[in-house]
C-alpha cells in the first residue's frame, strides 16, 4: 500500500481483499451498500493528536467542511482540537453534541441575521467578520442580546496560492474577507474596534487556500499579517493577541502528491511569525490554524462497485460505478486526480487502462 494514500490501517490480506481498521471492505459494501465512504476512526483521532502536539502553544481548530458529523465532532472536542463551523447546519452539529462553544469558530461570506443570532446565543468563541456589512449586523445582534462578541476580522493578504484557482482563497479578487492592499483590512478593523461596546477584536484571519505543498506562500502570509498587527498598534495602540493563519495543507490522492510534514510546518509557521514580531517590536501573538482535509481525507476512502462494463473499439473502455458526481463533485468541477484501485480480488481481471466513470446523467462525471 502507497502509505500516504491510505488510512494508517489499510491493507491486503491473503485472499487479496482490502481490509480498514481489520475490516474487509467487500464485508462492509455487503453490510451498509456502495458507494460508502470507509474511515478509520483510530487514524482520524491520531491526526487530531499530531496537529495538537505540533501547535502545544496555539489554537487548532478542525475545518467541519471537511467532513463532520457528530461522532466527529465528539472525537474533535475529546483531542482536544476546537471546531471551525460555516453554516447554521454545521453549527447545529456542534450544538447537538454539546460541543465547548468557547472552542467554535465560524467562518462564512454571508452568514445570515439568523446565523448570528444563533452563534451569538450558543456562545460561539469567535466569529470572523468577512464584510462591513456583517460588521454592523453581528454588532446589532450582541447589542440585542447584551453580549460582546468576540471577532477575528479575515484579511485577503494578497499572496498567490499555488493551487487550483477554485481553492485559492489569499489573492484580491475573491469573496472572502478584506484586501489588504485596497486598505479595506484596515478599515474593518477601525470599525470593529469602534463598535467595541458589542464586539472585541482579539485577532486577525488569513486563508490563502486549499491543497498547498510548499510552505513560501504560509511564510508570505504571516510576513504581512503581522506587518498588519504593527500597522493596527500604530494606529490604535491596540496589540492583537491572536492570529490565524487558516487552514489548506495539501493531502496525497496521488502518488504524485508530496504532502508537507506537520510537526515541520509548524515549527515554520512558529519561526516566522516570531522573527516578524522580533522585527515589528510586538509580542508573538497565540497562532491558531484550521487543518480539514489535512486529517479527515488520509483517514477515508470511498468505497465503490463495479457496474456496467463498456468497450468502444479503438477508443476507450469505460468501467461504470455506482456513485460519482453524487458524492465526489470535485472532478467534474476543476478536474481532481485520484488514485483507484481494484480491492477485492477477482482472477479473470486483466490489468488495463480504463476511464472509470459515475452513474449520472453528466459527461463530466468521470473519477
Amino acid at each position: 500500500m502507497e502509505d500516504a494514500l491510505w488510512p494508517a490501517s489499510a491493507a491486503v490480506d491473503a485472499d487479496g481483499v482490502l481490509r480498514v481498521g481489520g475490516l474487509r471492505v467487500d464485508a462492509l459494501a455487503a453490510e451498509f451498500a456502495t458507494p460508502a465512504y470507509i474511515l478509520d476512526t483510530d487514524d482520524f483521532r491520531a491526526r487530531c493528536r499530531a496537529w495538537r502536539s505540533a501547535f502545544t502553544d496555539g489554537d487548532v481548530y478542525y475545518a467541519g467542511k471537511a467532513l463532520l458529523s457528530r461522532s466527529i465532532a465528539r472525537w474533535v472536542a475529546a483531542e482536544g482540537l476546537s471546531l471551525d463551523v460555516c453554516t447554521g447546519g454545521e453549527l447545529g452539529v456542534a450544538e447537538a453534541v454539546g460541543f465547548p462553544p468557547e472552542r467554535l469558530l465560524f467562518h462564512g461570506n454571508n452568514k445570515s441575521i439568523a446565523e448570528l443570532r444563533r452563534a451569538v446565543a450558543y456562545g460561539v468563541g469567535r466569529i470572523v467578520v468577512d464584510s462591513f456589512v456583517e460588521i454592523s449586523r453581528l454588532a446589532a445582534v450582541a447589542a440585542q442580546a447584551g453580549v460582546r462578541q468576540r471577532v477575528f476580522v479575515r484579511v485577503t493578504p494578497g499572496v498567490e496560492a499555488h493551487t487550483h484557482h477554485y481553492v485559492a482563497t489569499g489573492q484580491e479578487d475573491q469573496k472572502f474577507g478584506f484586501s489588504l492592499a485596497s486598505g479595506a483590512a484596515a478599515e474593518a478593523i477601525r470599525r470593529v474596534l469602534a463598535a467595541s461596546d458589542h464586539l472585541e477584536l482579539v485577532g486577525t484571519h488569513a486563508h490563502i487556500g486549499s491543497q498547498i505543498f510548499d510552505t513560501a506562500g504560509f511564510g508570505l502570509a504571516a510576513h504581512r499579517m503581522v506587518g498588519l498587527l504593527a500597522v493596527v498598534r500604530d494606529a490604535h495602540g491596540v496589540e492583537l493577541p491572536e492570529l490565524d493563519l487558516g487552514g489548506g495543507l495539501g493531502i496525497a490522492y496521488t502518488g504524485e502528491d508530496a504532502p508537507l510534514d506537520v510537526a515541520d510546518v509548524a515549527d515554520r509557521l512558529r519561526t516566522i511569525v516570531g522573527k516578524e514580531c522580533a522585527a515589528a517590536g510586538l509580542a508573538v501573538p497565540r497562532l491558531a490554524v484550521e487543518p480539514g482535509r489535512a486529517i479527515s481525507g488520509p483517514s477515508a476512502i470511498t468505497l465503490y462497485e463495479v457496474g456496467t462494463v463498456k468497450e468502444l473499439p479503438g477508443l476507450r473502455t469505460y468501467v461504470s460505478v455506482d456513485g460519482g458526481m453524487s458524492d465526489n463533485i470535485r472532478t467534474a468541477l476543476y478536474d481532481a486526480r485520484y488514485a483507484v484501485r481494484l480491492v477485492s480480488r477477482h482472477s479473470a481481471a486483466v490489468p488495463h487502462v480504463v476511464t472509470l466513470v459515475g452513474k449520472h446523467c453528466e459527461s463530466g462525471d468521470v473519477i
